[in-house]
């Protein structure tokens, strides 16, 4: 499923197969929480061309939910997308929801944060939810811990989240089983957590290889810790991972840090970066036309678009893009835009964004070619 093609240092180019298309790898992952990329349309999303998109199994849950989701056929079906879809098992909503939410053995009771009402989300459940939206990666149900936190905390999140893991992993392979699914079968990936302590970090990555995955995640990251304290946990996490199988650093992050993260031996990334700080007018850009993973001086740039400076500004808003709009709109029609709070604005800041991001993975895996 997963094929390392070459190697420069730690850093991977690979391919990983799915029951919707081939994954070229790195890759960065477009974020589409309930069941659409917040701003643009699906045919905006076809033209930038991401290998795969993000859904969030909690956000489904709550709405459409999964007995409407299955009816609708899952959601390539609802979206009109063909290509490979991962999604979050509700995870990270047991970090961000922690205000409305309800930790124990058996799983997380939430409080919807649209109408209050109860839902219970165990790994079966998470599971389950999936199979429903047609998932080509499933993420298993584990507990995102904010840092910094108590040892002990850790400990008994990781023992948690082990054993959550191997539940799902068991109703992933009943459900395959009840199905009568072999070939094109979809992937599940393990998440390995333990904030920053080293040997959590290392029990954690070895129970989950004994259970067996398809891929390993490297979750509760950039929730609090440092950038040089996220990479450390990559130093010596990456390289305890199987080198045959995909990994997945979660919810990471800006340009530079996917490049680190590569550089240690990462492949795939989600973020809601390009897309959120879009919708508020900030803008991502290459410094230069030439750049390489060595370099050390900051590649990129970015733009307030809603700046005064910007008022009169007729230049284009990206004279490199692939979109007509962004080469031929100028950037003071777009600062127009977004301090009317015109809807068009927030789509093309986010076309740019997405496209820098998706173009940057381009040259990484040109240079690692």
């Amino acid at each position: 499923m997963y094929k390392v093609l070459n190697k420069k240092g730690k850093a991977r180019r690979g391919t990983l197969q799915t029951a919707h298309g081939l994954v070229e790898t790195p890759c960065f992952m477009p974020i589409a929480t309930k069941g659409n990329v917040k701003a643009i349309s699906v045919e905006d999303l076809k033209k930038l061309d991401p290998a795969v998109i993000l859904g969030n199994t909690y956000h489904l849950m709550l709405r459409p939910g999964e007995e409407e989701i299955a009816q609708l056929g899952g959601m390539h079906r609802l979206m009109n997308w063909r290509k490979p879809i991962l999604t979050d098992s509700g995870g990270f909503q047991v970090f961000s929801l922690a205000k409305i939410r309800k930790l124990n053995e058996e799983g997380v009771i939430f409080n919807s944060h649209i109408n209050g009402k109860e839902f219970f989300l165990s790994p079966e459940n998470a599971i389950n939810i999936q199979f429903a939206i047609g998932s080509d990666i499933m993420m298993v149900l584990d507990e995102c811990v904010k840092l910094p936190a108590e040892r002990k905390y850790l400990l008994e999140s990781v023992e948690m989240t082990t054993r959550w893991a191997k539940r799902c992993k068991e109703k992933f392979e009943s459900e395959l089983e009840k199905k009568n699914i072999i070939g094109n079968k979809p992937l599940l990936f393990g998440i390995v957590q333990g904030g920053l302590e080293k040997d959590l970090r290392m029990k954690s990555a070895n129970e989950l290889e004994e259970i067996g995955f398809d891929g390993y995640a490297i979750g509760g990251l950039s929730v609090g810790e440092s950038e040089l304290e996220m990479y450390e946990v990559l130093d010596y996490v990456a390289p305890e991972l199987p080198e045959d199988k995909p990994r997945y650093l979660m919810g990471v992050g800006y340009p530079h840090q996917i490049v680190e993260a590569v550089k240690r031996g990462i492949d795939m990334f989600d973020c809601v970066i390009p897309t959120r700080e879009a919708r508020h007018g900030r803008l991502y850009f290459m410094k230069r036309e030439e750049w390489k993973m060595e370099d050390s001086e900051k590649f990129y740039q970015t733009i307030n678009i809603t700046s005064e400076k910007f008022k009169l500004d007729q230049t284009p808003i990206n004279e490199k893009s692939s979109f007509d709009e962004l080469k031929n709109y100028s950037r003071a029609y777009l600062r127009n835009l977004f301090v009317n709070n015109d809807p068009a604005a927030m789509r093309l800041a986010t076309l740019n964004n997405l496209e820098f991001y998706l173009n940057l993975m381009k040259e990484i895996r040109t240079q690692l070619s």
